[in-house]
């Protein structure tokens, strides 16, 4: 039959082993994951810093001397090839070599030292809270009475880094998870073969009878060779036990036998006696018969008691002196008057390593022994130090002895001496004594004592009893106070600006969103009711501005009631400011249907497409010119006639129109060309677009460049006598751009505006209603309408750092310069 496991069912070895592996893998692919985010963050920075210096050099090797002065062009490819990045803004500055500002962002390199090399150093560093990675060059000149290092410094911040990095690490730990599974596994595996040995060893040992404790004979690998042996020398030691235990019982049914037959006899003899006197006697023997039963017993059962004791004892340190006392309590008090006892000092304060109640029945029996054989006399109980590591506990009594052929005989069990009195005892007490003492290492001797009687010493090994000594401790306390004080320095106030419209609200809740717009607000403010329609709760403020002054009055903090949203068609100062780290970020549904030309860093938006057009009076221009070439040649070969009759931005006061002729100046290669024929015909810079459409209307011009098709689509609709034609060689399209300031009081509301925008109704209200040109949707007034109209390849103005390099404060001079040169030399 086979038993129920007397262990926990819970407990697994192979699980034990899996979940210990499994954990070392966790922690190694752990430490592996970490690894590979401190690699994949250095490889993207090695990555990036490779782009970062070639757009710093690329900048250093622009740096010129003009008229004694240090002059850069920055090149648009140096701020394009960061550019890429879509997620990062980009800074730059260069200083010449007295560290005054060139160009760029003055304050980017404060506290930096200027370069003396052209080597690039790359530093991590804070800007205007954000952390960038800044790379510093040197670009050696050499001017009129002396040489000098020119400073260039280039900085982006750090999010398209670490999303390079999270991508490398992604790409690693995928890998390394397969890995460890495929390890776990292979782990599982090895663990049940390396535990087959020992399901071997469970077979072989369930399949043996229960008498059988032979030594285990299955092949066992080296790592359980311990558990082996250790189960084996259980087995002998058990046998050993079942053996003694046999033989005692065997002896015991024997010894038993007699006594009782004995008590039998004399019950039954006594039953049929009638004589008083020889009643009395069978009674007596009856009694002494059962005294000597009672006493065996005892002696087998104490002698079994220590059997197992022995064998399944934890040793623990007794004192030896305690022994010698718990015996001594244990006798009956009238025998105590016949002992004298003697401890060594030395002796009575070692240990020994054993089983306390096994050597106090061991002592006890030793001297119940003494007091047997010998009934006169004092016994003589001494402990005293044999040697170093030695005690000795010594009996001595005035008895009978034992003879030396006998000393050993009486040590088996059931054995007695010839001179035992009256043949009492049960023949086991010596034999406790002599099991006990080689249990603990010790061994009995039986010597004759001088003078008569026996001497019964047993020799155990102890050790000192340890000395604790005194635990001296101390404790140490320290503190200290901290002060922090705080500063607060008032802003300064506002400059006000009056010029506001106001579309009440439908169901006024007070609730008011502040645009401020370069959009012609009449244009715009179909888009803004039909918000209002889908948010009856929100009056709406706006605040009609051009572009280069509504960056100009945002930045001084002027634009009263601050605004909430800011919409323009100069894309790159809405750029700027986006860089510059004064824009909110916000995602949507809305914003990321968007194609990503038209949105940077979710901060920027676009939501126009406008193509920029040329417009023409039929009655003077009754085939106007398709492209800039065309245009060309007919400014140079007419130029009387279209003298004063030709119009484009004024690029000084107009930011949209800064950047189309720097977008032309990028695309073209006609512009300078086009643009010499323009100063050629003394052609008028105007502020707008509108003011263009109305005079070629009216006749004053013949001809106008550059005009946004918004306007001049929108004009033709409403009967205007005027043709719009897009250029055929490639037609620039404009967005206009939505940006939340971070300083807005209601960015929830200029979300929802944005989103309204961006959502197919907007976007509907956008190409239809308002004529602006939609970017998303099909139908008249699209992006995907217009694509069908054009002639030629349409080319989107992408939003992104790159149109940083048309902003920067060098480049723009001197393209306004040349510019004005050409276009209006007088």
């Amino acid at each position: 039959m086979r038993l129920a496991p007397t262990t926990p069912s819970g407990f697994s070895l192979g699980r034990r082993l899996l979940v210990a592996a499994g954990v070392a893998l966790a922690a190694a692919t752990v430490a592996l994951v970490a690894i590979s985010a401190i690699y994949s963050r250095q490889a993207a920075d090695a990555a990036f810093d490779r782009l970062l210096a070639a757009s710093a050099l690329s900048i250093a090797g622009a740096v010129q001397v003009e008229e004694g002065r240090v002059a850069v062009e920055v090149p648009f490819a140096a701020l394009a090839m960061l550019g890429f990045a879509a997620e990062d803004r980009i800074f730059y500055e260069v200083l010449d070599p007295e560290g005054k500002p060139v160009t760029g962002y003055s304050d980017l390199g404060e506290g930096l030292a200027p370069a003396r090399a052209a080597d690039p150093v790359f530093q991590n560093l804070s800007f205007r809270g954000d952390e960038i990675r800044v790379v510093t060059v040197g670009r050696l000149i050499s001017l009129a009475d002396h040489a000098g290092w020119v400073t260039v410094r280039v900085g982006e911040t750090r999010d398209a880094r670490a999303l390079l990095s999270a991508e490398l690490t992604r790409r690693a730990v995928w890998p390394l998870l397969a890995l460890a599974g495929v390890a776990l596994l292979l782990v599982h595996l090895g663990v049940r073969r390396a535990l087959r040995p020992l399901r071997a060893i469970e077979k072989e040992l369930r399949a043996r009878a229960p008498n059988d404790l032979q030594p285990l004979r299955a092949p066992a690998p080296h790592e359980v060779d311990e558990l082996v042996t250790a189960l084996n020398d259980f087995m002998a030691r058990l046998g050993n036990v079942f053996g003694r235990l046999s033989s005692l019982l065997a002896d015991a049914a024997h010894q038993v036998r007699t006594p009782l037959a004995s008590l039998r006899a004399q019950a039954e003899i006594a039953l049929d006696e009638t004589d008083p006197a020889r009643l009395r006697d069978r009674l007596g023997r009856i009694h002494a018969n059962a005294v000597q039963a009672s006493q065996l017993v005892g002696q087998i059962l104490m002698d079994a008691t220590i059997i197992h004791r022995l064998e399944s004892r934890e040793n623990a340190p007794v004192p030896v002196a305690g022994v010698v006392e718990d015996a001594l309590k244990s006798l009956d008090p009238a025998a105590m008057a016949r002992i004298r006892t003697r401890m060594d000092p030395a002796a009575a304060q070692a240990l020994v390593a054993g089983d306390r109640v096994a050597l106090r029945e061991m002592l006890k029996n030793l001297v119940e022994n003494a007091l047997l054989h010998a009934p006169e006399g004092p016994i003589d109980v001494t402990l005293e130090q044999s040697r170093p590591d030695r005690v000795a506990l010594t009996v001595q009594d005035r008895g009978p002895g034992i003879p030396d052929d006998e000393k050993q005989a009486v040590l088996q069990r059931f054995r007695r001496g010839r001179a035992a009195r009256d043949g009492t005892g049960s023949g086991l007490g010596l034999s406790i004594v002599d099991s006990v003492a080689r249990g603990h290492g010790g061994a009995l001797t039986l010597a004759d004592r001088p003078g008569g009687g026996l001497v019964a010493s047993v020799d155990l090994a102890a050790e000192p009893a340890p000395h604790r000594p005194a635990l001296l401790a101390s404790l140490l306390a320290a503190a200290g106070a901290l002060a922090l004080a705080a500063l607060a320095t008032p802003g300064p106030a506002r400059a006000a600006d009056p010029v506001v419209t106001r579309f009440e609200a439908a169901a006024p809740s007070g609730r008011t969103l502040v645009i401020a717009g370069a959009t012609d607000r009449a244009q715009f403010a179909p888009v803004i009711r039909d918000f209002q329609e889908a948010r009856p709760d929100v009056a709406v403020a706006y605040v009609d501005l051009d572009t280069s002054d509504l960056q100009d009055r945002f930045l001084a903090g002027s634009i009263q009631p601050p605004p909430d949203l800011l919409i323009s068609s100069a894309i790159d100062l809405q750029v700027k400011l986006a860089n510059d780290g004064l824009a909110l970020a916000h995602d949507s549904a809305f914003t990321r249907a968007l194609p990503p030309w038209a949105r940077w860093r979710n901060e920027v938006f676009g939501f126009t497409f406008e193509p920029a057009v040329i417009v023409a009076n039929p009655d003077l221009v009754p085939e106007p010119p398709r492209s800039r070439s065309a245009l060309a040649q007919l400014l140079d070969r007419d130029a009387d006639r279209f003298r004063g009759k030709v119009a484009t931005y004024d690029i000084v006061r107009s930011g949209v129109g800064h950047l189309l002729a720097a977008q032309d100046a990028q695309v073209s290669s006609v512009f300078w060309r086009l643009a010499s024929a323009m100063g050629g015909a003394g052609a008028q810079l105007v502020c707008c677009s509108g003011e263009m459409i109305d005079k070629v209307e009216r006749g004053e011009l013949a001809l106008a460049y550059n005009v946004l098709g918004s306007y001049a689509f929108a004009r033709r609709a409403a009967g205007a006598r005027i043709s719009v034609a897009m250029p055929s060689d490639y037609t620039l399209v404009l967005s206009r751009v939505m940006l939340i300031p971070r300083s807005a009081p209601s960015p929830d509301l200029a979300r929802a505006f944005v989103d309204h925008v961006l959502s197919p109704r907007g976007q509907a209200v956008v190409a239809g209603k308002a004529g602006l040109g939609a970017i998303l949707g099909e139908g008249p007034g699209t992006a995907a309408e217009i694509a069908r109209e054009a002639k030629g390849p349409l080319q989107p103005i992408t939003i992104g750092p790159w149109l940083l390099a048309f902003l920067d404060q060098q480049r723009r001079a001197r393209f306004l310069q040349s510019w004005l040169q050409i276009v209006s030399p007088n």
